[in-house]
């Protein structure tokens, strides 16, 4: 299965189990800017357009709303302050890195970013931590990986990491942490 297969997986848990959240994402009408990004991202931001400015869709665990392509590279610019370095992907820093895409936000200032550096894990997910202005490793291989293990943990209603999927009374899902 490819990423379109695994973001409908997640689509259609969410419509019968979380309805709510699934309200508030937006299909991408529009089309899209050439992209220099990973095939599975383009793919998926050819139907997914993110939610409207102010909502959340706490989707990806512990708490990521995803992004539409438009609001991601203005995040992406909004965060980038260095010089491209040497490093390859997949590799930990202590500051955001400019060849990082997001593709999730918190609303507090973290994001899972798909790092877009050169090297064998080009295109993994990583995970940037504002607060502790750190990212210690990838946190899944690709966006079809990520997209996987969420669907499944749907599905099954297993964890992702440290996370579980919970509905809450407003039909909303969210991701509790152990």
């Amino acid at each position: 299965m490819g990423v379109i297969e695994h973001w409908n997986r997640i689509l259609a848990w969410l419509a019968e189990h979380a309805p709510a959240t699934r309200a508030v994402l937006r299909p991408r009408y529009d089309a899209l800017p050439e992209l220099r990004v990973p095939i599975d991202l383009q793919l998926w931001w050819s139907v997914y357009g993110g939610t409207d400015h102010g909502l959340y869709a706490e989707i990806l665990p512990p708490f990521y709303t995803p992004l539409g392509a438009d609001r991601a590279f203005v995040l992406r610019d909004t965060h980038t302050s260095k010089a491209v370095d040497a490093s390859e992907a997949g590799t930990p820093t202590s500051w955001y890195h400019p060849e990082w895409l997001p593709i999730a936000f918190d609303g507090t200032g973290d994001v899972l970013a798909v790092d877009l550096r050169p090297g064998v894990l080009r295109g993994c997910v990583v995970e940037w931590d504002r607060e502790r202005s750190e990212m210690v490793k990838p946190e899944f291989a690709s966006l079809t990986a990520m997209f996987d293990e969420v669907a499944t943990a749907l599905e099954n209603r297993s964890a992702v990491g440290h996370c579980f999927p919970e509905v809450n009374s407003a039909d909303e899902l969210h991701w509790r942490t152990n």
